[in-house]
């Protein structure tokens, strides 16, 4: 399968800069699922800022309605 990188770089909601997995998403569910964590793209922009992407803080959000 080839990888839409391009295409997904486009969408990508990723504000880390410099980000190696930047569009690359098999690579980036990867990295955070091996670091409990979900990639930013789950979250909303204003929570993907803070870098805080653990489970814990997207349960949090949907609890409050808010994904």
């Amino acid at each position: 399968m080839k990888c839409k990188s391009e295409t997904n770089s486009a969408s990508c909601t990723c504000t880390y800069p410099g980000c190696p997995r930047h569009g690359i998403c098999c690579d980036c569910l990867r990295y955070h699922k091996a670091m409990r964590q979900l990639p930013g793209c789950f979250f909303p922009p204003g929570v993907e800022r803070t870098w805080e992407r653990s489970y814990e803080a997207f349960a949090k959000l949907v609890e409050a309605g808010e994904v």
